[in-house]
């Protein structure tokens, strides 16, 4: 087969991408509703508290699915198996320390969190300085 007829039988990137392109054999039940990658970097710095590490990941698995997140306090906190209170603690922890940031979208409105990755990736070089 030629180029030209390889060419003619591929996919668009926009049919590909509608397409699974990992599958899991014999997932279980927990890992069918799927994972969540965190950097090292978040993991394993001394800046964060556990509690801000499990929050960073858990909005991280609520972003997945588009480029940014607004779950409210109340589902993180029940996610997470921590008060309300918890939470906000978490989340101001994090966004003093760079590792995200919170847009405020009004009374009665979930927050917009943002986790700049390119941003992680500076602070995780300067923590191996």
């Amino acid at each position: 087969m030629g180029a030209m007829e390889r060419h003619h039988q591929m996919a668009s990137i926009g049919d590909l991408l509608k397409e699974r392109s990992i599958i899991l054999k014999g997932a279980d039940a927990l890992s069918a509703q799927g994972f969540t990658q965190v950097p090292n970097h978040v993991l394993r710095s001394g800046d964060i508290t556990p509690g801000g590490k499990l929050a960073y990941a858990m909005l991280l698995s609520y972003a997945w699915q588009n480029d940014f997140c607004f779950p409210g306090q109340e589902r993180l906190a029940k996610d997470m198996g921590v008060t309300d209170r918890s939470v906000r603690t978490y989340l101001q922890e994090l966004e003093k320390k760079g590792f995200l940031t919170i847009k405020r979208q009004g009374l009665g409105k979930p927050n917009l969190y943002e986790l700049d990755v390119s941003k992680n990736a500076t602070l995780a070089k300067k923590q191996r300085k």
